[in-house]
């Protein structure tokens, strides 16, 4: 099992992170939104602005002040651009 800082000492396991998302999308709120009223909300931010959703496989969604490239790159992932993939530069 491996653990990701999230942010201000913060860590989820890798295993159980389905998706790391923006905030910005009402589709997004609404989720952040229905896992409060579940319970099953985990605010790690510390009071700053949220600035990526983590959803994991137990249904539980997880705001962290950190960016998704920080995530990504904090878990060995390389995140290619649009033009990387398709070779339109």
């Amino acid at each position: 099992m491996k653990l990701v800082n999230i942010g201000f000492g913060n860590l989820v396991s890798d295993e159980r992170l389905i998706a790391v998302v923006a905030p910005d999308s009402a589709p997004i709120k609404r989720m952040i939104q229905d896992a409060r009223e579940r319970g099953m909300l985990i605010d790690a931010t510390y009071g700053r602005k949220t600035k990526s959703v983590l959803i994991m496989d137990s249904d539980h969604v997880v705001l962290s002040a950190i960016g998704n490239d920080a995530i990504a790159s904090r878990m060995g992932v390389r995140i290619e651009t649009y033009e990387e993939e398709t070779g339109n530069e």
